[in-house]
């Protein structure tokens, strides 16, 4: 059975590179239209610190997609200080194995690669399905979380889905979640049945992605007053961070989203 949301949200795939990209594999949003300079191949550059999953990952790169060139480092500070690929040709793939990115020193870590590695894209390659490890992932500000589960040809249609402005997750992550958040749809009619006012109102922006300070000078209110609200809204939906209430608040009242 197809899923309306990936359908309508692969449009943003190029659709020459739509074969590294299973349906059944990927969530995707679309960020911005960003276009690799290059058409025919483009840089993976791989952090890892393990020298033997560093070979097994080029080996595996290059037997999949021969035109795409790998460039491994062993830490954040070696792929800093080497000679790095064109920027705007390139997605870096950090592996951080069995670690948890909603582990609060691998999260900073993370926040300062991407901020370092601006504008190339960040993504995580973990062991970890946990949706939570994901949606932390993400608040850092990677533009993908790949599991160790999905194949070479999924891993290379994510860096790919990132250049061109995409954010990749595993579909059944994502889609887990939804059937997790039926029960509380079937309760909630809409914001206004688990929220006061001022709450469905923050909890609107917050689903659109407004920071607080443009939330509180929207609403006309205190940006303090935005975070007790936001904090709320966290615990209602029973959210770990931001992104994960901005998700299941987009779940929980599709008729409401834009």
């Amino acid at each position: 059975m197809k899923n309306s949301k990936i359908d309508s949200e692969l449009d943003i795939v190029d659709a020459r590179f739509a074969h590294s990209l299973p349906r059944p594999n990927l969530y995707v949003q679309k960020l911005g239209n960003r276009t690799p300079s290059h058409e025919s191949g483009w840089t993976i550059e791989l952090i890892d610190n393990r020298v033997f999953e560093r070979e097994c990952f080029e080996t595996s790169v290059r037997s999949e997609n021969p035109s795409l060139d790998v460039v491994s480092y062993a830490t954040v500070e070696d792929w800093d200080s080497g000679s790095r690929p064109d920027p705007n040709n390139s997605a870096i793939i950090f592996n951080i194995g069995n670690a948890h990115a909603a582990d609060p020193r691998l999260r900073d870590d993370l926040r300062a690669l991407v901020e370092m590695a601006n504008p190339t894209p960040v993504l995580v390659l973990a062991v970890s399905e946990d949706l939570s490890d994901m949606l932390e992932a993400l608040d850092a500000g990677v533009r993908g979380y790949i599991p160790t589960s999905v194949g070479v040809a999924v891993m290379i249609g994510a860096t790919r889905l990132a250049l061109l402005g995409g954010v990749f997750l595993p579909a059944r992550s994502v889609l887990s979640m939804r059937e997790s958040l039926k029960e509380a749809r079937n309760d909630c009619d809409s914001v206004s049945d688990m929220f006061t006012t001022r709450q469905a109102a923050v909890a609107d922006a917050l689903r659109r992605g407004k920071a607080n300070k443009t939330i509180a000078y929207e609403l006309n209110m205190c940006e303090s007053t935005v975070k007790v609200h936001i904090r709320t809204i966290m615990k209602k939906t029973r959210a770990r961070n931001r992104t994960e209430a901005a998700y299941k608040l987009h779940q929980l009242f599709p008729s409401d989203a834009e």
